[in-house]
């Protein structure tokens, strides 16, 4: 560890040379800081996920990217996946295979009866154990996509021991739209059809104009997280009070 000082006071002391920077800078001051440690960024290659991989490939293209593969992402993710990670050159990606499935979801509807289950066997559980090397790891979260995420800092705790940056917590939609735009990156090609938030095919449902751009991520249910995420020390899969 490049670190001897407790979690809480590097993340503070991190918000704190931050808070007024730049995503860019955010990043790159993530990944050189000796207080934030070994990272590796954790992308679902989703609507906006292109992004935060471009600035990683100009920063660090050696940088581990983990992707999970959940067995039930549309074909779609997995294509563009394949798309993103040659055009940007990322060297170091790490593709995460769900395990146990066949013995906990054989007939793959898990996440009918249990949704939240669901996720902890395909997402949770493998990015936990792929995330033991690292200090910590980078996230593409920002405050306007949900409840839970809308006093979203740069630096959080993941835990009582794990560090989480999420440098483009403070954009706006048009930030990330604009910042495609101008690089001149590749959209996923269901966004076009009327997805702007994209996660397995079974709970991922077209969103009507004027909705919540997460309104068809688990629709008609009070799930509005995966369950990767926490907050004070618990798993936020719903929207905060």
């Amino acid at each position: 560890m490049p670190h001897n000082l407790p979690l809480h006071t590097r993340v503070a002391a991190l918000n704190g040379v931050y808070r007024h920077h730049s995503a860019t800078d955010v990043l790159r001051g993530a990944i050189t800081n000796p207080n934030a440690g070994a990272l590796a960024l954790v992308s679902s290659f989703g609507a906006e996920s292109v992004a935060l991989l471009h600035m990683v490939s100009v920063i660090k293209p050696s940088l581990p990217v983990l992707f999970i593969d959940t067995q039930m992402l549309f074909p779609e993710t997995l294509e563009y996946h394949r798309e993103v990670a040659a055009k940007l050159d990322l060297r170091d990606l790490r593709v995460i295979g769900a395990a146990n499935v066949a013995t906990h979801d054989p007939d793959g509807t898990l996440h009918q009866r249990n949704p939240d289950g669901c996720c902890a066997l395909r997402k949770a559980d493998p990015l936990e154990k792929a995330l033991l090397p690292f200090d910590g790891w980078i996230t593409g979260r920002k405050r306007f996509q949900a409840g839970s995420r809308a006093s979203l800092e740069f630096f959080e705790a993941d835990g009582p021991t794990r560090l989480k940056v999420n440098p483009l917590a403070h954009w706006t939609p048009d930030d990330v739209q604009d910042y495609m735009i101008n690089n001149r990156l590749p959209r996923h090609p269901l966004v076009a059809k009327g997805y702007p938030s994209i996660g397995c095919a079974p709970c991922t449902s077209p969103v009507a104009e004027g909705e919540n751009p997460r309104a068809g991520r688990w629709r008609n249910t009070e799930k509005e997280e995966c369950g990767i995420h926490f907050e004070d020390g618990k798993v936020v899969r719903r929207t905060a009070a």
